[in-house]
């Protein structure tokens, strides 16, 4: 494989990478068919679209020798990235792992027949400049016919029993991604032991960061009968995007039959099959045979999972994507406005400064960045030193985020210039919130503190986990409310962080709380969303779902909208908790949805933003 820049660009470098082979033998016959199979990788990769694919430019054969020119990748193989690094963190494994189980379910579902990968390793799967996941090396993916028999090839150790006797299916693939997974997580290389002796080598006896969970997942991955796997990578993702919302929990799996334990048991063990189902899927309690569903005004595909809450001005919507961009559409029909591309993903919701006219929001390419709302021009970018995942908060002319760095930062609003920063020492992903005299905020080490306006530490508050949920402060009272990865919802006194209440909840919560009147309302990853009288900390009544919740709740007059990792969108009655419709999208909803005049808008790890009428 070599580098090369294409000179059909003479004033652009744009670089290819050029895929050499040498036909060295003398027989006709060999040689033919060496480059019958060369020009099969060639045909396979052009009919292909999908992002962790590389795109194919060109074939040729000159002489003793076939090309195949394709798109340049700046990364290294997880092979090399694991020579290279002591400690990758588990959840980025998760996150390769749900990026290959797409790319392999995109293969297997492949039009006019599916292709089968047959050579997944470490080395076969680059990760680019952006973190993003890319498969390569096609040279001996094929397509699939049931029942016929094909020649044992692969890569021993990671290949499926049943490759070895010719038999080659999806479910190989869902084989030799488990394989990969366990050396990844074990750094135990297959190819070096007995075959199919993965169960010699627990994974949690090489890496005790590794939750029951996720070995659950590889295990069944790695079943000889194939059977006895997952049935199609679907599922599989279904269940490692399960472990993706609460690793904190992933290792405390009750021993009831009920709430997060069934769950995790069900998606992990199990493999709950968390396949998507029509878009416009609807149940009404009451009226859904008259209604006949509810249907979409518009849906908007981004190239990518939206995690984030979709912000609103005047006629436009925002909300960022995984793809990397920031999308500004018309809220009235859905058309784009414009997008602005940044070099990372976006995970930090994009909020609105009124009296700037401007858009902010955070990128995994470590730069918080300020758009024209109107023409998604810069305004000004500000840089971390690592990615920043939480949304940030516009008050008082300035604007106040934290990053994976650590730090907590303070900016003017009008020209990003930095004012003050105080360091955690931990990833600061939370929302601050921001009072006239301070700013609280937590990290994930589990500190929670309020500081002046000037950047001074006031109080801090300690727990056992970490706090990606946003703090609310109601005014009246001057209680700040949070939840925590420890599984409580906090009330502290704002002004000193006494310790007022705290709620237990059976999970995880990622979830910012919102109020209306006395009540709080906040979701859990135990499937549950909580009323709770915000003066006693009691519980006035729960809604329990199938799966966790870690995105927070719109509220509107009198109902709640609140979506969860089932893929669904829920509307309840704020008062008593009854449901009134839920309506079905095709991935999990993380984040919260909003209402904008009659509309509301979500977005799901489908790609999609959704924007639904407003059904009372």
């Amino acid at each position: 494989m070599y580098q090369a820049r294409d000179l059909n660009f003479p004033d652009v470098r744009r670089l290819v990478a050029i895929k050499e082979m040498q036909l060295l033998s003398n027989d006709p016959a060999v040689r033919a068919n060496a480059l019958k199979n060369f020009r099969r990788e060639a045909n396979i990769l052009a009919t292909l679209n999908h992002p962790a694919i590389p795109k194919i430019f060109d074939f040729f054969d000159i002489s003793d020798r076939a090309y195949l020119v394709m798109e340049y990748i700046n990364g290294g193989d997880v092979e090399v990235i694991l020579s290279k690094t002591k400690d990758l963190p588990v959840e980025k494994i998760i996150e390769w792992a749900i990026d290959l189980c797409d790319v392999l379910e995109y293969l297997h579902k492949h039009d006019p027949e599916p292709i089968i990968f047959r050579d997944m390793k470490p080395p076969n799967v680059m990760i680019d400049s952006l973190g993003k996941v890319r498969l390569i090396d096609f040279g001996i993916a094929k397509a699939f016919t049931t029942g016929v028999k094909h020649t044992m090839i692969g890569t021993e150790g990671y290949s499926a029993p049943e490759q070895y006797k010719g038999d080659v299916t999806p479910l190989s693939d869902i084989y030799s991604l488990g394989a990969t997974l366990h050396h990844i997580l074990t750094r135990k290389d297959p190819r070096l032991e007995p075959p199919f002796s993965f169960h010699e080598r627990p994974i949690q006896n090489f890496n005790t960061k590794v939750s029951d969970g996720l070995v659950a997942v590889v295990e069944r991955a790695l079943q000889f009968n194939p059977k006895e796997r997952y049935q199609s990578c679907s599922e599989m993702k279904a269940a490692l995007d399960a472990l993706r919302y609460r690793p904190a929990i992933a290792n405390q799996v009750p021993q009831s039959n009920s709430g997060v334990g069934a769950f995790l048991q069900g998606a992990a063990a199990a493999g709950s099959t968390g396949a998507a189902q029509p878009l416009n899927e609807t149940t009404t309690f009451e009226q859904s045979n008259a209604t006949g569903g509810i249907q979409p005004k518009w849906l908007f595909k981004s190239e990518d999972e939206i995690r984030t809450t979709p912000s609103s001005w005047q006629d436009l919507v925002f909300v960022g994507s995984y793809d990397t961009n920031i999308w500004a559409i018309s809220v009235e029909d859905g058309a784009l406005a414009w997008k602005y591309a940044t070099q990372g993903g976006i995970a930090s919701s994009p909020v609105i400064d009124e009296s700037n006219r401007s858009v902010i929001f955070g990128s995994e390419d470590y730069r918080l960045l300020s758009l024209d709302a109107r023409t998604g021009r810069v305004n000004w970018t500000f840089g971390t030193k690592d990615r920043i995942r939480g949304t940030p908060r516009v008050e008082h002319n300035h604007i106040f985020f934290g990053s994976d760095d650590g730090k907590l930062y303070a900016l003017n609003a009008i020209n990003g210039r930095s004012i003050w920063n105080f360091d955690f020492a931990a990833p600061v992903r939370c929302r601050p919130f921001v009072t006239n005299e301070l700013v609280i905020v937590g990290c994930e080490s589990g500190e929670l503190s309020a500081l002046s306006l000037s950047g001074q530490r006031k109080w801090t508050y300690r727990s056992r986990k970490g706090f990606s949920s946003a703090p609310y402060v109601e005014p009246k009272e001057n209680i700040c409310y949070i939840g925590c990865q420890d599984g409580y919802i906090y009330a502290l006194d704002a002004s000193t962080g006494y310790n007022v209440w705290r709620f237990r909840t059976n999970g995880p919560v990622y979830a910012s709380p919102v109020m209306r009147g006395n009540f709080l309302y906040i979701g859990s990853a135990d499937g549950v969303l909580y009323a709770i009288n915000a003066q006693t900390g009691k519980e006035k009544w729960k809604f329990k779902t199938d799966k966790p919740i870690v995105g927070s709740v719109g509220i509107h007059q009198g109902t709640l909208l609140f979506g969860g990792t089932d893929d669904l969108l829920y509307c309840l009655d704020a008062d008593n908790g009854k449901e009134k419709w839920r309506y079905k999208t095709g991935g999990a909803i993380v984040a919260a949805p909003v209402v904008h005049g009659e509309t509301i808008l979500v977005g799901s790890l489908d790609h999609t933003l959704y924007a639904l009428p407003l059904v009372n």
